[in-house]
């Protein structure tokens, strides 16, 4: 986590910000404390967004679409307001690296692991396809690999089945661009793999 830029809110919507995580072509995300001192991460939208035609209309759909999943496997969308100067939205804040870099540094995962991780993002597929959604930014940059197991995360990624990308057309978070909301690097790097599925 980077130090806040001089240039950076110091608050949005009643969070506070502690710090940067990522920039891209979405906007900027920030880890956040809620008023009940909760860690959360927020994104804000880049103000060049706001000006698309139907943006904040898109949006609102897709925030929409986002809070209708639930499940143990997920990190699910808290709060949002598409319609402030700069729209923003916010998620639980997992800890914990993503899928991409954990299998680069620490290579093949024990075959219970495996097991463990497809059974977590199964049930979190079934929750999102429950609510007649699916992920359309799947991919190993957006599984986190909590202590507790994995999370699919980029929930604004998603979409009710047969509607188009809304955002960036398909690229909500293009690899090395920008950390999804939740996929705040660690502060102390690991040499050691996580422990959980």
């Amino acid at each position: 986590m980077a130090a806040l830029d001089p240039g950076d809110p110091r608050s949005i919507g009643g969070y506070r910000l502690l710090g940067r995580l990522g920039a891209g072509g979405m906007g900027r995300v920030f880890l956040g404390r809620s008023p009940g001192g909760r860690q959360v991460a927020v994104k804000v939208v880049h103000a060049a967004l706001v000006d698309q035609p139907d943006f904040r209309s898109r949006f609102r759909r897709e925030v929409q679409a986002a809070r209708a999943v639930s499940g143990a496997f997920t990190a699910p969308v808290i709060d949002a307001d598409p319609d402030a100067p700069e729209p923003w939205l916010v998620t639980s804040y997992i800890s914990g690296p993503s899928l991409e870099p954990a299998v680069a540094d620490w290579g093949p995962m024990p075959t219970p692991r495996v097991f463990a991780l497809a059974a977590g993002l199964a049930e979190a597929l079934v929750s999102m396809h429950g609510a007649q959604l699916v992920h359309r930014d799947l991919k190993p940059s957006n599984v986190l690999l909590a202590t507790d197991g994995p999370r699919v995360i980029d929930l604004v990624a998603v979409a009710a089945v047969g509607v188009p990308m809304a955002l960036t057309g398909g690229h909500d978070s293009a690899p090395g661009h920008e950390p999804a909301p939740s996929t705040a690097p660690s502060t102390t790097p690991s040499t050691t793999p996580p422990t959980g599925p």
